[in-house]
């Protein structure tokens, strides 16, 4: 089935557009990102690092809903799962429209993310293997990439990705958060209340129906979400994984006077900017502020084991998650990389699959507690593996720049004036 397909092709003029309109957001909203995580490092580390965590713990909410939440959990429960709405939203898209409709083009990063997945884990379980079940809670925490990250660093160091490299890094990072969500709900739920999650079901329903039947109203839309919500947040599980379940009942399209009206394309483009530009930053902004303690406290958290696994997963076993697992399907089903490109252009996208961050710090919060010395271990090994995985990424990548921007201008050529690149004609 896969014997000379050429893997890593172009793809259609519609799917190249899709894929670089979501990732021109996503790079406004890694740059905010950034600016925000550093923003908070810099606070958290001056002799006003109190004030920064009286901030993070300042707590408002209504008490008897148990919604008194500190401003760093409303961050991490509640903006979160307006980013996990558009994970939602974008992974139902990516099945119904995008590479992963398709089993052939799907196969490849369906199965580099889950190589991208499982050896990180692996790496992280053998550092840990002698600090017993509390070190080995953090196994998750380098499996996940942060896309909004990764296109950050591409615009820093202006490289011309090719469409072919730009769908694949996207549909990967889909296939990743759709695997981190899994991971959450399934390994960090506590304490399960069947009858809070069953009544979610309610609300949830009902907000699939409203969408299904072409009511737009925010104002039965929003309080069906936030019912679902705060279901969900009481039920045990975590509250992000109501984001997803909504995102998931967004219907993709609605036929209107014989007429396909893009509905999942319309909400995300309203949701969108909301979680991009403001809830990912404020989260990053509360996520990232660890107090290091000077040079030795940065020596004590990057020698103590779980930094290590961390680190060692997002740089190495990304890496050789991505790329050793897309080589050997390559090498065992026939499939061929596409002609303008290489395995080194692979080798760089996989480097970028060890930029984690948004996924990675609430997962290691979740696996040893917000505020714990385990938890802000893993915030600075995040970050360290993350920086190191970028400067790798961006050595490979620029190293093939020029042969981007070749690429890059054949992919603008529009002899015709019909407004479609030749390069897409007859796709």
């Amino acid at each position: 089935m896969f014997s000379g397909l050429p893997w890593l092709s172009r793809g259609s003029w519609e799917e190249s557009r899709r894929v670089a309109d979501i990732l021109r957001k996503e790079t406004v909203g890694g740059i905010l990102l950034l600016i925000a995580a550093i923003a908070a490092l810099i606070w958290a580390n001056t002799s006003w690092s109190d004030s920064y965590h009286a901030v993070r713990d300042t707590t408002f909410g209504p008490s008897g809903l148990h919604l008194d939440l500190s401003l760093g959990t409303w961050a991490a429960d509640g903006l979160l799962a307006v980013f996990f709405f558009v994970v939602g939203v974008e992974l139902k898209r990516e099945f119904i429209e995008g590479d992963l409709r398709d089993l052939r083009r799907a196969a490849m990063p369906v199965t580099a993310a889950l190589g991208g997945m499982i050896v990180p884990a692996l790496i992280f379980v053998a550092i840990n293997m002698r600090g017993g079940a509390d070190a080995l809670n953090g196994w998750a925490v380098p499996t996940a990439t942060d896309i909004a990250f990764a296109v950050a660093i591409l615009a820093v160091i202006g490289t011309h990705l090719p469409s072919a490299l730009r769908t694949f890094l996207l549909t990967l990072a889909v296939v990743d958060d759709l695997l981190a969500v899994t991971v959450i709900a399934v390994f960090y739920t506590d304490d399960l209340n069947l009858l809070y999650l069953a009544g979610a079901l309610l609300p949830l329903i009902a907000f699939g129906f409203a969408l299904q039947r072409g009511v737009n109203a925010w104002w039965l839309l929003l309080p069906l979400a936030a019912v679902t919500w705060w279901l969900v947040h009481e039920s045990g599980v975590h509250a992000t994984i109501a984001g997803v379940l909504l995102g998931f009942l967004v219907p993709i399209s609605r036929t209107v006077a014989g007429k396909a009206v893009p509905v999942a394309e319309h909400i995300e483009h309203r949701i969108r900017p909301v979680s991009t530009g403001f809830a990912v930053p404020v989260f990053a902004f509360f996520a990232a502020g660890v107090t290091v303690g000077g040079f030795d406290g940065l020596a004590g958290a990057l020698t103590d084991p779980i930094s290590i696994g961390v680190i060692a997963g997002l740089v190495l076993g990304k890496v050789v998650g991505i790329f050793g697992v897309a080589y050997l399907v390559a090498r065992f089903t026939g499939a061929r990389l596409d002609d303008e490109l290489s395995w080194t252009d692979v080798l760089g996208v996989a480097l970028l699959g060890g930029i984690g961050f948004t996924v990675s710090l609430l997962i290691g919060d979740l696996a040893y507690g917000a505020g714990t010395v385990a938890a802000d271990h893993v915030k600075v090994a995040v970050l360290c593996g993350s920086v190191l995985s970028a400067a790798l990424a961006s050595i490979v990548l620029t190293a093939r720049n020029r042969a981007y921007r070749r690429i890059a201008a054949r992919e603008r050529i529009d002899e015709d004036g019909d407004g479609i690149p030749d390069v897409y004609q007859g796709r």
